[in-house]
């Protein structure tokens, strides 16, 4: 069984932030999956499940806001009796161009509050699937008023794409024990 939890800001006005890509890609899993959303307040999370190839998918969406992300995936753990390298992650990753994903496991929250919630809820040993928004000039704004912005427009006209072609390697990934470390563009 696996756990793949998408990392974002609950309510319409983060719903198409950068912040929001893990939502995006793990939208896009259920769709592929054809998996319907069920908002379980216990778990605060929205869960879908699914099969692929006889393996049970659980999606999730914690609806507890990205920097408590953490509080909902460790309750969803608990609940199914994972163990982290079970959960893999995907969220926005400031420090990857837009377009590129990169696939690690363990390390640090590297500044992203979700996944330093989660580390902080569940160890460091779950899969992360870093899915790069690009701050391609530092000087321009903070990193955390950056990733509450909407994309740009050619960034928009890009997104499907980027989505779908990292929820397609989520799919691909998941028929392996434990995903190969890597990093590709998605375009």
């Amino acid at each position: 069984m696996k756990l793949i939890v998408g990392l974002g800001n609950i309510g319409p006005r983060y719903a198409r932030t950068r912040h929001n890509i893990g939502f995006m890609v793990v939208d896009r899993l259920a769709e592929t999956l054809s998996a319907t959303w069920k908002e379980e307040s216990k778990l605060k999370a929205e869960i879908a499940t699914a099969e692929l190839e006889g393996e049970k998918v659980i999606l999730a969406k914690p609806q507890t806001m990205m920097n408590l992300s953490g509080e909902a995936i460790q309750r969803i753990m608990q609940f199914y009796k994972l163990a982290p390298a079970d959960i893999w992650v995907a969220f926005d990753e400031i420090d990857v161009p837009f377009g590129r994903l990169r696939i690690r496991h363990g390390g640090s929250g590297g500044g992203h509050q979700g996944v330093t919630s989660t580390i902080r809820h569940i160890g460091d040993g779950f899969i992360r699937f870093r899915i790069g928004i690009s701050l391609n000039d530092r000087n321009v704004e903070p990193s955390e008023v950056y990733v509450l912005k909407p994309f740009s427009a050619e960034e928009q006209e890009q997104l499907p794409t980027v989505v779908a072609a990292a929820a397609a390697t989520i799919v691909r990934q998941l028929g392996a024990e434990r995903p190969e470390e890597t990093t590709f563009d998605l375009m």
